[in-house]
């Protein structure tokens, strides 16, 4: 099939790549002409395992990029929508890279060849699609079906969560559609699940701010035996992932202990889900208790160092999860912070991948150093953030620095 995926970010770049993986003809295209020409080049600047070879592999046969949308033409069965929607000061999701997007389409979709479908793989709220997207195209006289295929990506396994999928969710109210669909998917060994829009869009914040909740209870536990005293978490929390019900699921690791979560979805699709729960007269009271505790946990582990301010500081860990160089929300960026302003002054901090993302984000005065090693000579109470597998077994090596370990990895 011919195939265009609108935004080249983590999510739009997987999506193109792997559709290409598969045999389909696919057209990218980004409006960031920065980035368009970084990929023209076969250079892939995130951090995300397999992408540049998945590039490499099929740039100029499979994948090419659009320098403009003019180019898109009629005979495209299937238009990805991977762009942003992030979060007002409000919370409620802001869809204007959507409507953009949409606006851009008008003259392919006005055609009267074009046969294809939008789908809609941005996040969005729940009713979005039905209420305010296609009454949108509706008014400017477009017919085209629209989608919801929401996508259930983690940063650092995106390649392997997109070409090995435990489901894909068709939210549509054409069958048509629902073919194309399927036709898109034939060759990914997944059951396709066709729900209503709104069920489509549901199940992705049921996904997401589950698994927040599921991070919140373990830190809020955590904290409950830091105030006890004398008891190992690292100890309790992996017997209880024993119990046989797990079955040794990989969902047992959100139930971990840890800095609190962060990156582009966890905290972007809570807030969006409490912003939007409230619009239809609901409180949603354990969604905003989940988001208080992971906003709590900065502090908390910065409380716990209890050094003279004069004294060096070490931070492992910028980004906001291993295997990613992703700063967005990241506990290291607030727990930094809460040091600044407990009066700490020498900070040495590193990251093997997030060094020079976090250092373009934020503008914190800290030390960059070169290797975790060099941390720990600079730093005699060092803060573990990120899980980095290098980290672990470092109080070995390092018997004289005091370590916090806000991953409970040592």
């Amino acid at each position: 099939m011919k195939i265009v995926v609108m935004g080249l970010g983590f999510v739009g770049l997987t999506t193109a790549l792997g559709f290409a993986e598969k045999g389909h003809t696919v057209l990218g295209y980004d409006p960031n002409k920065e980035k368009t020409a970084e990929l023209a080049s076969g250079k892939v600047s995130l951090y995300e395992p397999n992408l540049t070879e998945a590039l490499s592999r099929h740039l100029g046969g499979n994948f090419n990029i659009l320098t403009a949308l003019q180019e898109v033409t009629a005979d495209i069965q299937a238009i990805f929508l991977c762009v942003g929607t992030p979060c007002g000061d409000d919370g409620a999701v802001d869809l204007r890279y959507v409507f953009n997007a949409l606006d851009m389409l008008v003259p392919t979709l006005r055609h009267d060849s074009f046969n294809g479908i939008i789908i809609i793989k941005s996040t969005v709220p729940p009713g979005t699609t039905k209420t305010k997207i296609i009454p949108y195209l509706r008014e400017k006289k477009i017919n085209v079906s629209v989608v919801s295929n929401p996508e259930f990506l983690r940063e650092g396994y995106c390649w392997n969560d997109f070409m090995n999928p435990d489901r894909i969710v068709c939210g549509t109210e054409d069958p048509s559609a629902a073919d194309i669909i399927k036709a898109v998917y034939k060759d990914f060994n997944a059951p396709i699940i066709t729900t209503s829009l709104n069920t489509a869009e549901f199940i992705k914040y049921l996904s997401n701010n589950m698994l927040a909740n599921m991070v919140s209870f373990s830190n809020e536990m955590s904290m409950i035996a830091h105030a006890i005293g004398d008891i190992s978490v690292k100890q309790a929390f992996e017997t209880l992932h024993l119990d046989w019900r797990w079955n040794n699921a990989g969902m047992r690791h959100y139930v971990y202990p840890g800095c609190g979560f962060g990156g582009y979805c966890l905290p972007k699709d809570l807030e969006a889900m409490i912003a939007h729960a409230k619009n239809y007269g609901i409180t949603p009271a354990l969604l905003e208790s989940v988001q208080i505790v992971n906003r709590s946990m900065p502090s908390f582990f910065a409380n716990q160092i209890t050094a003279d301010v004069s004294e060096n500081i070490g931070v492992l860990g910028l980004s906001f999860k291993p295997k990613s160089g992703d700063v967005r929300s990241t506990p290291a960026a607030d727990i930094i912070s809460a040091l600044i302003k407990k009066g700490y002054k020498s900070l040495y901090v590193y990251d093997p991948k997030a060094k020079k993302t976090f250092q373009k984000e934020f503008s914190f005065s800290v030390n960059y150093c070169e290797s975790a090693d060099g941390v720990c000579e600079q730093a005699k109470t060092v803060i573990i953030v990120t899980a980095w597998p290098q980290f672990k077994g470092i109080d070995k090596q390092w018997p004289d620095v005091k370590f916090i370990d806000g991953r409970y990895m040592l």
